[in-house]
């Protein structure tokens, strides 16, 4: 069984920064992708980055293209997600997902999709006040 640990959400004003942390554990892929996506109240699941632990590799929505980074800690199976230059329509639970490498190819090519990850997260509330 899959378990993860996500961990820094919390309230922050526009402009603000917040990073989030998720420690996957329990898979059995040799290599593999961690995503972040997010879900805002009356809204579908939005995939919002991710990182390859083969290569490094990442991915952005547009949305968030420029203002969030992601990185991984591959010895902890551990991702992050640093959030700067936050805005109130940030505001959602964000959730890590993992699943295998191999679907990297397809990510950039189709973007990041929910249905690639069958291993989620308890998810974490992100608040950005105006």
């Amino acid at each position: 069984e899959v378990q993860f640990v996500e961990s820094g959400g919390g309230l922050v004003q526009a402009g603000g920064s917040l990073r989030l942390s998720c420690a996957a554990s329990g898979f059995t892929f040799s290599d593999y992708v961690i995503a972040w996506f997010r879900q805002a109240p009356g809204k579908e699941r939005e995939g919002v980055s991710c990182i390859s632990s083969s290569d490094g590799s990442t991915y952005y929505a547009d949305s968030v293209k420029g203002r969030f980074t992601v990185s991984s800690d591959n010895a902890k199976n551990t991702a992050y997600l640093q959030m700067n230059s936050l805005r109130p329509e940030d505001t959602a639970v964000y959730y890590c997902a993992v699943t295998t490498a191999q679907v990297m190819g397809v990510i950039r090519s189709w973007g990041l999709q929910s249905h690639y990850f069958a291993s989620w997260g308890q998810g974490t509330q992100v608040t950005v006040s105006s």
